[in-house]
């Protein structure tokens, strides 16, 4: 192996992290009206004893909030970027089909108290701008003695994460192929590098998490079997995607079911 590509003994523990799966977004229910980042999709969760995976986007006055979308318009009766709200406004509108309000990260910590793992997701456009990250790790150092992950598709605020918080487990999140439109913008290198990991030596990751159907390749196997990576996959609904993570991966961030 390279310089940067070798079995690092000095990575954390992380045997919580797979131990139980992950509930994508919660243990969220459409129909009956517990939705995808709520705290009632996160009390489903742990009544379950399910490790929790939620998203986070930036708000107007440079908060943290628990929500997927850039945009509003799928999951509020409100239409426009998140960003372009505080996080006071965003927390008065409820998620479509329910009571639930849009949560601040530490309103969310505040809830799981640290009775399950959870893995956030930090979202990111590939611009660089390292404000959500800063935020997300300033309100987990209130946070310490949780079971938390924290893991994003852009390398960059991986990479970020060594400096920022060196003690948080930090991981990658990854697929063969960047074709949806939330990639548009990158060049083929740009996705040819992350789909081959070519940014490993700088982001170092401690786990990653990898699409289900993508799972037999070279970058999720040869980081799993050559250097001991836990490797989480994404997003588990049927019964096949879970027979290929139980064969190929360490632990599921499921969805649509009770395992």
């Amino acid at each position: 192996m390279s310089a940067g590509l070798t079995k690092d003994t000095t990575r954390p523990e992380l045997g919580w992290l797979v131990a139980k799966p992950i509930a994508h977004r919660g243990l969220h229910d459409l129909a009956a009206g517990v939705i995808e980042n709520s705290g009632s999709a996160a009390k489903a969760a742990i009544a379950g004893g399910f490790g929790i995976e939620c998203d986070v986007q930036l708000t107007a006055d440079g908060q943290a909030v628990v929500f997927h979308d850039f945009v509003l318009d799928r999951l509020t009766a409100e239409t426009g970027p998140v960003v372009a709200r505080t996080a006071a406004d965003l927390g008065r509108l409820t998620l479509t089909g329910s009571s639930d309000p849009i949560l601040t990260l530490p309103a969310f910590l505040d809830l799981i108290g640290g009775r399950v793992p959870l893995v956030i997701e930090i979202k990111s456009r590939f611009d660089g701008d390292l404000a959500l990250t800063r935020r997300t790790v300033e309100v987990l150092a209130g946070y310490k003695s949780h079971p938390i992950v924290i893991k994003s598709f852009d390398p960059a605020i991986v990479t970020a994460l060594r400096e920022l918080a060196p003690e948080i487990p930090r991981g990658i999140v990854a697929m063969n192929a960047y074709d949806y439109g939330d990639y548009d913008r990158l060049s083929p290198e740009r996705k040819h590098a992350l789909a081959n990991l070519l940014h490993f030596t700088e982001s170092q990751p401690h786990f990653l998490s990898w699409k289900v159907a993508d799972l037999e390749s070279a970058a999720p196997y040869l980081c799993r079997n050559a250097l001991g990576l836990p490797l989480m996959s994404w997003t588990v609904r049927t019964p096949e995607e879970r027979q290929r993570a139980a064969r190929l991966a360490d632990q599921m961030v499921f969805e649509g079911f009770h395992p």
